[in-house]
């Protein structure tokens, strides 16, 4: 079985360095998703581009991270962990950059192949870098800070665009800058990078780990269709049943900053908690339970703010916690293989969850976005009592 190579003496202390590498190169790669990703859709917007040909540019990121996923532990065991990461932040860097020189629509898709691609890499290899630098008592803990702090990142950059607008090259160009300065954490700690050695059976081996954690894969794959289907449809929702454009994305901010406040918390809880599962569990119910009261306070804009509060802090728990779980049940090569099923998973929910909501209001009316989205939680509540019922992962 191959194994990542550490010393053994390091295996119960925390790494600081590396955990702080790890999460300050991805925190800024944060900042500058939050701040291109409402860039690029105004530029197509005032270059007259449909929306759903701004959509369906869009939607590309999620089936380039599902293409990228299984490619980031092959790449670090042939070029190391470090080495890789340089090259995926260089990568979408330049990508980005292209965005401003690419006149022509169609040289759009290529450049956000390789944006996602790079990212996602980057995603899954800090996350393996974070969960093997972190003792297992205070794995939560630790990937409740990397949550936080990434959602604080994503929270600057649409403040960093409102600032420069999408005019000229400075937007691009800062995003640039931001990008490349992830390369400075991450070459301060290059030699507590972990290593990986070779193991497996290729691509077809790699698929096998999408089931061999079914709670923590399922877990982030609800988080990603409710995250990426809610965020994208609930400005729409908020303006059937009323809501000015201003107190729809008020709402949405509400969600965001419960995200912040309590993934640190929710951290600290799962390590005192002898089988995560039960709290994912737990999760899901709230996340269910917030669904099915939503159309009931749906008129009061006060209770619908404190409930999209603790609703969004919880199931943003979903990711933090199943990352922790895929963390204590596997290691080594396993848990490289594993973090890269687990980001393509939520590249998967990436793409249902907009299809599926999308759908429910269209059949449902507005109470189709809170059904719809109380399908998926209902589904996982499902596996998860299974598989406890079970005792397998």
């Amino acid at each position: 079985m191959s194994e990542i190579i550490q010393p053994q003496a390091e295996e119960a202390r925390m790494r600081w360095l590396s955990i702080s590498a790890a999460i300050a190169s991805i925190s800024v790669v944060g900042i500058a998703i939050g701040l291109g990703m409402p860039l690029l859709s105004i530029i197509l917007e005032t270059r007259g581009h449909s929306a759903s040909m701004i959509g369906l540019n869009t939607a590309v990121a999620g089936l380039a991270s599902i293409a990228a996923a299984p490619l980031a532990t092959p790449l670090a065991v042939r070029f190391g962990v470090v080495w890789t990461m340089l090259a995926m932040i260089v990568a979408g860097a330049l990508a980005f950059v292209g965005f401003y020189f690419a006149t022509a629509f169609w040289m759009w898709f290529p450049l956000r192949v390789v944006l996602h691609i790079a990212l996602t890499v980057l995603f899954i290899l800090s996350e393996f870098w974070i969960s093997t630098s972190a003792p297992p008592e205070k794995r939560g803990f630790v990937l409740g800070i990397y949550a936080t702090v990434l959602s604080l990142g994503f929270a600057a950059g649409p403040w960093l665009f409102s600032q420069m607008g999408s005019s000229g090259f400075l937007p691009f160009g800062a995003v640039f800058v931001l990008v490349m300065l992830a390369t400075i954490p991450v070459l301060a700690a290059w030699r507590e990078s972990p290593k990986i050695i070779a193991g497996g059976n290729g691509s077809r081996d790699f698929f096998r780990y999408i089931w061999l954690v079914p709670t923590a894969t399922a877990a982030v794959l609800v988080f990603g269709a409710v995250e990426t289907g809610g965020f994208a449809l609930f400005p729409v929702y908020g303006s059937r049943i009323g809501y000015s454009e201003g107190d729809a994305a008020l709402l949405l901010t509400m969600i965001g900053l419960g995200n912040v406040f309590m993934q640190i918390p929710l951290g600290m809880v799962s390590d005192r908690i002898r089988d995560r599962r039960h709290l994912l569990l737990a999760c899901a119910t709230v996340g269910l339970a917030g669904m099915i009261v939503l159309p009931l306070v749906a008129g009061n804009w006060h209770l619908m703010a404190a409930l999209l509060f603790v609703w969004g802090g919880v199931v943003a728990a979903l990711y933090t916690i199943g990352l922790a779980h895929l963390g204590s049940r596997l290691s080594g090569h396993d848990l490289a293989n594993a973090n890269a099923a687990f980001v393509l998973c939520y590249g998967l929910g990436m793409v249902l969850g907009p299809q599926a909501i999308g759908i429910g209001m269209d059949l449902a009316g507005p109470d189709g976005f809170g059904w719809s989205l109380a399908l998926f939680f209902a589904a996982y509540i499902v596996l998860a009592v299974n598989r406890i019922a079970a005792r397998g992962r």
